[in-house]
C-alpha cells in the first residue's frame, strides 16, 4: 500500500513547522501587587471615637465613626482578598502616647493586634522610641525584661512583633542600623514573578522628640540621603519596585482620598525633591493627615505619596502594576478606604453608623484580644482620682499645661523646687470632668500617657530665660513653656530670635540672670527633649515621681481643684 501526498499539502505542512519553531514565546502579563499600609495606629485598640467626613453621591456630607483594632484587621483581610499579590505595611508610630487598654501594658497588646492583622513591615517611628532603645528592641524580640517604670507581660507572656521593624536612617554607635533597614518581598513564580523593595525610615528630628537618655549613642540620618543610598542595592537584589515607608509626612487642603492632592505641603516635600527617580511608592505618616497624591518626578514618571490619617481610622490599598521581564512599574494608583468601626455620642451629638459607607466585619481573633486587655485595664482606668472644677483643654495657652505644671511643682517643693515648666505638646487630651467634676485615673493616663519622671534641677536665672527663647526660635514650631502659677512671662514674635523673651517673673520679681533657681521639669525635657538644650545644663538633678502621679497627688489634694485661668505666657505684640 502506498500513500501519495500532493506538494502543496507538503509545502504548507513545512511552512506551518517552520512557523511554530520561530514564533516566540507570550509575555508574561503585567503583575499587580496591593500594598496595603497604614500609619500611626497609636496603640488604638478599641475604636477611638472618631469620624471621617466623607461625601456621598450626591455630593452632601456625612460623618463616618471610624477605627477600631478588629475594624481594622477586618479591613486588611478583605482588601487583600481582592488581589492574588500583597503586603501589608505600616509608616510607623505603631505604638506610643496611646490609649490606656494598650499604654497602660506597655502596647504589648497593640503589637499582638498588628501580628494577627498580618502586618509584615513597619518603619520605626518617634513614637516608637518613647521608651527607649532597649524597649524597642524587646518589642520586636519579645521578652519579659523590664527595661522601664513598668511592668511587662502582665496579662500573658510576650513574644514580640511577627513582622520586620525597619530602621534604615538609624545608627547605632557601630555605624550599623539598630535594626534591618530594609527588606524583599518576591510575588508569583518564574518568568512571571516580581519583587518588591521596601525601605524603612523616621523623621530625622526624632532625636529632639523622645527623651534624649532613652536614645543615647543613636544618631537619626537624613531621611532623603538614606533611601537614595538604599536604593541601589535593594535594585541589584533583585528589586523590580521600590516602595519607601518613612515616619514623616505632609497635609493637603483635600479630603482623605482626593486625588487632586492640592497644595501639598510639609517636611515630607523637600524630602521628596530630594528622592531617586528609582522609587515608586512612598507611604508616610506622622502628620496625622490623610491624602494620595501623584508626585512629578521628571521622566520618570509620578512618585505615588500616600498617608492614611492616623489611630486606624482608614487604611490604604495601592496597586502596582509590573512587567515582570523589564521590572518597569506600568502603572501606579491608590485609595484610602474608611474603616467604619462603631457609632458613638460626644458633646458634639450622635455619629451613628452611615449606611452608605461600607462596613468591615472585625476579626473575631483580634475582638477577642481587645476585649480581653480592655477587661484588664476597666479597673484602673475607672478608679476616681479627684475632682476639677471643669475642663482643662490641652491647647498650648490653655489651662490643661498650666495644670500640670502646677502639679509638678507641688510634687517636688520636697527638691526645693520654686518653678516648674511643662511642654504643652507633651499634653495629649483635654481633661474633662464628669457633671460632679469627678475625674478618672483614666483620663489622666490620657492626659499624660508618657511615663515620664519628674527631674528637678539647680539652673541660673540667664538659662531658664534660654529655655523659653528656644521655645520661640522657629515661628513655624513655636512651643511657648507652660510655667508653675508663680511664674509668667512677656514675649513679642515680631523681635528676632534670641531676643523675643522681654519679662520674666518668679513669685513677682524679675527672673535675676545670676541667681540659681531650682526648677522642675518631665524627664523628657530634662535631657534636651523638643529642643530646650538649656535644660541639659541643669545641675543638682533629684529624679522624683512621675508626672502622671504628680497630676493623681494634685487632684486628690483638696475637695474640688480649681481650673488655672490666668494666662501665664503673654504676647506684647497685641
Amino acid at each position: 500500500m502506498s500513500v501519495t501526498f500532493r506538494l502543496p499539502f507538503i509545502l504548507a505542512a513545512l511552512a506551518g513547522l517552520a512557523g511554530c519553531a520561530t514564533v516566540p514565546p507570550a509575555p508574561a502579563a503585567p503583575v499587580e501587587v496591593a500594598i496595603i499600609a497604614i500609619n500611626d495606629f497609636h496603640g488604638n485598640l478599641e475604636p477611638p471615637r472618631r469620624s471621617v467626613t466623607a461625601q456621598r453621591a450626591d455630593g452632601s456630607e456625612v460623618s463616618v465613626p471610624a477605627g477600631g483594632a478588629a475594624y481594622l484587621a477586618g479591613a486588611i483581610a478583605s482588601l487583600r482578598a481582592r488581589h492574588r499579590h500583597s503586603a501589608v505595611v505600616s509608616a510607623g508610630d505603631m505604638i506610643g502616647a496611646s490609649p490606656l487598654a494598650s499604654g497602660y501594658f506597655l502596647d504589648e497588646p497593640a503589637i499582638q493586634a498588628m501580628n494577627l492583622a498580618g502586618v509584615e513591615f513597619n518603619a520605626l517611628g518617634n513614637h516608637e522610641f518613647d521608651r527607649g532603645r532597649a524597649e524597642v528592641l524587646r518589642i520586636q524580640n519579645g521578652g519579659c525584661e523590664k527595661t522601664g517604670i513598668r511592668n511587662p507581660c502582665a496579662l500573658e507572656p510576650f513574644a514580640g512583633a511577627r513582622f520586620r521593624q525597619l530602621a534604615a536612617n538609624t545608627l547605632a554607635e557601630s555605624g550599623q542600623t539598630l535594626l534591618p533597614g530594609t527588606a524583599l518581598k518576591t510575588f508569583g513564580s518564574g518568568p512571571a514573578s516580581v519583587t518588591v523593595g521596601f525601605i524603612g525610615v523616621t523623621t530625622k528630628a526624632t532625636s529632639t522628640l523622645v527623651s534624649p537618655d532613652g536614645i543615647a549613642g543613636l544618631t537619626f540620618a537624613d531621611e532623603a540621603a538614606t533611601i537614595n543610598a538604599a536604593v541601589p542595592a535593594l535594585r541589584a537584589s533583585g528589586a523590580d519596585a521600590v516602595v519607601v515607608l518613612i515616619h514623616e509626612g505632609g497635609s493637603t487642603e483635600g479630603g482623605y482620598n482626593d486625588k487632586s492632592c492640592p497644595a501639598l505641603s510639609g517636611a515630607i516635600v523637600p524630602i521628596l525633591e530630594g528622592l531617586s527617580v528609582k522609587v515608586d511608592a512612598v507611604v508616610s505618616g506622622h502628620t496625622h493627615r490623610a491624602y494620595v497624591c501623584q508626585v512629578a518626578r521628571g521622566d520618570a514618571g509620578p512618585t505615588l505619596l500616600t498617608s492614611a490619617g492616623s489611630a486606624g481610622t482608614l487604611v490604604t490599598e495601592i496597586v502596582l502594576a509590573i512587567d515582570p521581564a523589564s521590572g518597569a512599574v506600568e502603572m501606579r494608583r491608590a485609595d484610602n478606604h474608611i474603616v467604619q468601626g462603631e457609632g458613638y455620642s460626644d458633646t458634639r451629638g450622635a455619629v451613628p453608623l452611615a449606611a452608605d459607607v461600607p462596613r468591615f466585619d472585625p476579626q473575631p481573633e483580634v475582638a477577642a484580644l481587645v476585649a480581653r486587655y480592655v477587661a484588664a485595664s476597666r479597673e484602673a482606668a475607672a478608679r476616681p482620682v479627684g475632682r476639677l472644677a471643669g475642663p482643662a483643654e490641652r491647647a498650648m495657652h490653655g489651662p490643661g499645661p498650666r495644670l500640670v505644671a502646677d502639679a509638678q511643682l507641688a510634687a517636688s517643693r520636697s527638691a526645693g523646687a520654686v518653678l516648674a515648666f511643662t511642654n504643652p505638646f507633651g499634653v495629649r487630651t483635654d481633661l474633662v470632668p464628669s457633671p460632679d467634676g469627678t475625674v478618672t485615673y483614666g483620663q489622666l493616663y490620657a492626659m499624660q500617657p508618657f511615663a515620664n519622671t519628674l527631674v528637678t534641677m539647680t539652673l541660673t536665672g540667664a538659662q531658664i530665660r534660654a529655655a523659653l527663647e528656644q521655645g520661640l526660635a522657629d515661628p513655624a514650631n513655636t512651643q511657648w513653656l507652660a510655667p508653675s502659677a508663680n511664674v509668667s512671662y512677656r514675649y513679642d514674635m515680631t523681635r528676632p530670635a534670641g531676643a523675643r523673651i522681654r519679662e520674666v517673673t518668679v513669685d513677682g520679681q524679675p527672673l535675676d540672670p545670676a541667681r540659681a533657681y531650682r526648677v522642675t521639669v518631665n524627664s523628657f525635657l530634662s535631657t534636651g527633649g523638643d529642643g530646650y538644650a538649656a535644660f541639659r545644663e541643669g545641675t543638682d538633678r533629684t529624679v522624683g515621681v512621675s508626672d502622671l502621679e504628680a497630676l493623681e497627688m494634685w487632684l486628690d489634694d483638696e475637695g474640688v481643684r480649681p481650673v488655672p485661668a490666668m494666662p501665664r505666657a503673654l504676647d506684647d505684640a497685641r
